[in-house]
């Protein structure tokens, strides 16, 4: 495949970021929990988890949505656009980004969701059975679709630029950053608010994944049960999060003066072709995409300093990650890296994960900084590099890689590095 080189390519940074995660609602609270070693992992609050075989999730607790949005427009809003809403009112207050009759056709909403509204669905459902389908809310259908964040996020913008949702499992906010990216790019906008947002924690996403043996059933033990890497795994734990970044073309942010946090230098996507949920152990779809984002960052294997793995603690998963790893930078070179999963701490979002490991990539930038991989313990043969397992570390990565991958075998990988003239 031929790829412009860097020098030919218009530069896309990073102006703004915000979060809505099971550790805090806003970016540097987040940070700050996720290098304390914090677990956001409990025992499920919001329906009685007792009938399922996992009874843990990564909840966002501490969230009320009219403190963004009246209370109105939250009835009518599922909760995975409410997180979508307060995300961007916080990346838009830290980039600053004015939006109006001067650019607003050239202004994107590039915001994804795995299953969007489904609480909306399982509530609807219940409504029909029980009481019949003339008592379905209007705003039932609307609340549902995942590509309803990004319309509401443009309305509240009265951003008029290319818009549309990414559905890509647990690979979708990797996917909806990369592809933003790719249109400031080619020339379709000059910004784009961008990341996934999801709310699983529900009875049907709980049992559905649990009937499939994917979740973790440490139940006794939530706070140690997502424990990525580690021997004793025996799968994710559900969790909701929400991530959204301000991209924006170079020369448009330095006209303005906007807060440059760090660049997007690459970006790959690949499909694994192999199974309905399982990962292809060799690794090779994964090893491509990081390839992909190398490549197009003009960069090698020696220059990257630090990886958010998608570790997602499931046997199959972080053992084919690892050999991604290897294949993909040559076995000496992973070696020498700093890995870490953040999901030990967060759980996993599914197609929100891929949006807040972006912005904590770029956080270890800035920081100067990466987390830890905890619940680490006993360490397994298949799985042999540095996963950050002693606490924070003090690395001042210029260069990141952030992997997603998910159902369906998509995988995306993006590539973040220090901006600098």
């Amino acid at each position: 495949m031929s790829t412009p080189t860097p020098a030919d390519r218009v530069r896309v940074v990073v102006t703004g970021m915000g979060a809505v995660t099971p550790l805090a609602v806003g970016v540097a609270p987040t940070w700050e929990a996720l290098l304390a070693g914090r677990s956001g992992i409990a025992r499920i609050q919001t329906f009685d988890p007792e009938p399922y075989a996992s009874q843990m999730a990564g909840e966002v607790l501490d969230f009320d949505p009219v403190d963004f949005i009246d209370r109105k427009q939250a009835n009518r809003t599922a909760r995975f656009t409410q997180f979508a809403l307060a995300a961007t009112m916080e990346a838009m207050a830290q980039s600053g980004l004015p939006i109006d009759d001067s650019n607003r056709f050239e202004v994107g909403v590039i915001v994804g969701s795995g299953i969007g509204g489904l609480a909306v669905t399982e509530e609807a459902s219940h409504t029909l059975r029980d009481r019949g389908p003339r008592r379905l809310s209007p705003f039932t259908a609307p609340m549902i679709l995942t590509d309803i964040a990004a319309g509401e996020i443009a309305m509240k913008l009265q951003a008029c630029g290319p818009n549309f949702a990414l559905s890509s499992a647990c690979a979708t906010g990797a996917h909806a950053i990369g592809e933003a990216a790719e249109i400031i790019h080619r020339g379709d906008a000059v910004a784009c608010v961008a990341g996934a947002s999801e709310a699983s924690v529900t009875p049907l996403a709980v049992g559905a994944f649990s009937a499939m043996r994917a979740l973790s059933q440490r139940n006794g033990d939530p706070e140690h049960a997502s424990r990525p890497f580690d021997k004793g795994r025996d799968g994710f734990v559900i969790a909701e999060s929400c991530g959204i970044v301000i991209l924006e073309e170079l020369a448009h942010a330095r006209r303005r003066g906007a807060p440059i946090l760090a660049e997007v230098v690459g970006y790959g996507a690949t499909a694994d072709a192999h199974h309905l949920t399982a990962p292809d152990p060799s690794g090779r779809g994964a090893c491509y995409a990081m390839k992909r984002a190398l490549e197009k960052a003009g960069a090698t294997p020696e220059d990257v300093d630090y990886i958010n793995a998608h570790g997602t603690s499931t046997e199959l998963n972080d053992a084919a990650e690892t050999a991604a790893i290897k294949q993909a930078l040559g076995e000496e070179c992973a070696r020498r890296i700093p890995i870490s999963s953040t999901k030990s701490m967060t759980g996993h979002s599914l197609g929100g994960a891929g949006a807040i490991e972006s912005i904590f990539s770029v956080m270890a930038i800035t920081d100067g900084r990466v987390p830890p991989t905890i619940n680490y313990q006993d360490p397994d043969p298949e799985c042999d590099l540095d996963y950050v397992t002693e606490g924070a570390r003090q690395v001042d990565p210029k260069l990141v890689l952030n992997n997603s991958f998910g159902f369906g075998g998509h995988n995306a990988c993006l590539a973040f590095r220090r901006f600098s003239d």
